[in-house]
Parts: C-alpha cells; structure tokens; sequence
C-alpha cells in the first residue's frame, strides 16, 4: 500500500515527470503561407487610402468640396474686382512694348492743310528733332511770308502728352455705356481662375488623395507639381513674347490692308490677352498628358516616334488657326515650344522603357 501510494503520488508529482514538450507559439498570421489574394489584401491594406465611408457620407464630403471650390473662385474674383486698374496695366504691358518694336523712322503721321488730310509721312522723313519726336501729333503746312512772297512751311502739332507717348501707339476705348463694365467682369473672372487655382487644386486633392494608394498619391503630386511649372511657364512665354509678337504683326497686318489700328475696343483686348495665355497655359501640359498615356500604356516611345510628322503637322495648323494675323512668325514662335515639349516627352519616354527592361532582366 505504501508502495503503491508513493508510486501515485510520484506519478502525479510534476515534478519528478519531465515535463511534456511544447513547441513554441506561433502567430496566427505566419502559421501557414498566405495565399495571392491574401497579400493582394495586405497590400491594399498598407497602400490604401484612408477610412472607407458610406455613400451618403462621401456625398457630405463633396458638398463641402464643392463649396470650398467656388467660396475660393467667388473670392479670387471679388479680388480681381477690385484690382482691376492693376489688371488693366499688367494686360496693357505687352502692348505699350510692341509698339516700341517698331522704329520711329516708320511711325506715320498726318500731313494736313487746313482741315484736310492730304497723306500720311514717317518721321524720319522731315527731320523731326529728336525732343518732340515722341510728341509730334501732325504736320501742318502753313503759308510764311519770305520776302515779299509767301511760301508753305511745316509746322508741327505737338500735344501735352507724356514723353514717352508714341504716336502709333493704340487707343483702347470702351464704345457703350455699359463697356467698362464688362471689361472688369472678364478681368474679375479670368484672375479669379488663375489666383483660385491653387486652392482648387488643393480641396479636390483633399477629397480624392484619401482614397488612392502610395504610389497613386506620389504620382498626383508629381503631376500637379509640373503642372503648374508648366502652366505658368507658358503664361510667362507667352506674356513676355508671343502676345508682343503677335499685336504687332496684327497693327502691320491692318495697315498694310489699308485699315486704320490705332483705336481697339477695350473688351476685344482683354478678352483676347486673356485666352491667348491661358490657352498658351494649357498647351503647356502637352507633356503630362503624353506622359500619362505612356505610363497607362495606351502608348510607347515608338508609336511617339512613328507619329512625329503627324504631329507638327496639326502643330503647323492649330499655330496657324490661334494667331491673330496668320504671319508666319508668330505661328513659329507658338509651334517651337509645342514641338520641344512633345521631344522632351519622347525622350522620357524612352528612358522609362530602357529602365523597363533593365528592371526585368535583373529580376530575369
């Protein structure tokens, strides 16, 4: 009995029993290999935007998008509004340059007797002295006794106007009572666009980036950041040369059918400054665009290169189209920079192919 007893109680000692061996845990998620769509999730879940929302609350979120976007266009127009004065000599710059393209020696004026109108001279013609050259408004012939006779001398018509006045230059004027009133409202909302467009850009990023993954969002940024660069590099080139360019060959292109161009509407100039740089703004993304067809694959460096001659061809046409004047020069000077940009997109283009293919035979 006390054999047996101790036998029990040893058996049921732990303690003189080895213990049974236990393998160590392991977590639930490494307890076997996950399958594809179990990474696929995973990885969705590590890219993947932010919460997921029911409709109605994604509705909600848009209203607000939408709001903020036009407070922001309202604001941006109110302010424009009120500096439309400014606006107004921002947009008159590039006409006040062209007119100074032009030299003096061809600057007309009129050649009066009396009331009448007899020809139109250059001042370079009739030595006008360099003082009043900027200020002689018309020759006048006028009888001067000589003697005992009477001859015909040239007077010149000068005018209070300030020393660097041009006598070609143009006259915008507002023809209608209610004219100025239209000039500012196209000022207000063509500036309005331009300062509200980054906040735009910002509150729909707000409301669409949540829901893309990683890669999507450094590529939006990517996007939007030359974007930009690229618009306003075409609002600058366009400003500083291509609108100079293209109201001067207008006034030579006039004159030249025997049209007078020193008076234009105000309205007509402002609404054509406005969208010659915008639609030079916009032209400017041809790069994104190409870009982001080759990176969805709808096409390659080599259907980029086989299609070229295509492409300046509809260049040469819509530069012919867009400029005022139909002048060569002007049309060349808006197709360079097209046909620059669609290069540089090809030569990218490229690249990324060639990294293509060393990425794959590294991993080949």
């Amino acid at each position: 009995m006390s054999a047996a007893g101790s036998a029990e109680t040893d058996f049921a000692s732990p303690a003189s029993t080895p213990a049974a061996y236990a393998p160590p845990a392991v977590p639930a998620h490494r307890s076997r290999r996950a399958t594809p769509l179990e990474e696929e999730a995973e990885d969705e879940e590590e890219e993947g935007g932010g919460p997921v929302k029911p409709f109605l609350d994604h509705l909600e979120d848009l209203r607000w998008t939408l709001l903020k976007v036009i407070s922001s266009i309202l604001l941006g127009t109110l302010v424009c509004l009120v500096a439309s004065d400014k606006l107004v000599a921002f947009l008159m710059w590039p006409l006040k340059h062209a007119q100074r393209m032009l030299p003096a020696s061809r600057q007309k004026i009129p050649l009066m007797l009396g009331t009448n109108e007899l020809a139109k001279i250059t001042l370079g013609s009739v030595g006008v002295p360099a003082n009043l050259s900027n200020r002689v408004t018309a020759l006048t012939l006028t009888p001067v006794p000589l003697g005992s006779n009477h001859v015909l001398a040239l007077q010149y018509q000068t005018s209070d106007l300030p020393a660097d006045w041009d006598p070609n230059m143009v006259v915008l004027k507002n023809y209608g009572p209610i004219s100025a009133f239209m000039v500012a409202l196209k000022l207000a909302v063509y500036g309005g666009l331009v300062i509200a467009s980054p906040f735009v850009i910002f509150f729909i990023g707000q409301f669409v980036l949540p829901a893309l993954k990683v890669r999507e969002k450094a590529f939006i940024y990517r996007v939007a950041g030359f974007g930009s660069i690229l618009f306003f590099a075409g609002l600058a080139f366009c400003y500083l040369l291509i609108v100079q360019v293209a109201l001067m060959a207008s006034v030579q292109f006039s004159q030249w059918m025997g049209f007078g161009a020193d008076e234009w509407r105000a309205e007509d100039y402002v609404s054509f400054v406005s969208k010659f740089m915008l639609g030079m703004g916009l032209s400017f993304q041809l790069p994104l665009v190409i870009l982001t067809m080759v990176k969805v694959g709808f096409v390659d460096h080599e259907m980029l290169a086989k299609y070229r001659a295509y492409f300046i061809v509809g260049n040469l046409i819509v530069s012919a189209v867009v400029t005022p004047s139909g002048d060569p020069l002007t049309m060349v000077l808006m197709a360079l920079p097209l046909q620059l940009l669609y290069e540089g997109s090809l030569l990218i283009a490229r690249r990324w192919a060639r990294q293509e293919r060393e990425r794959e035979a590294a991993e080949g």
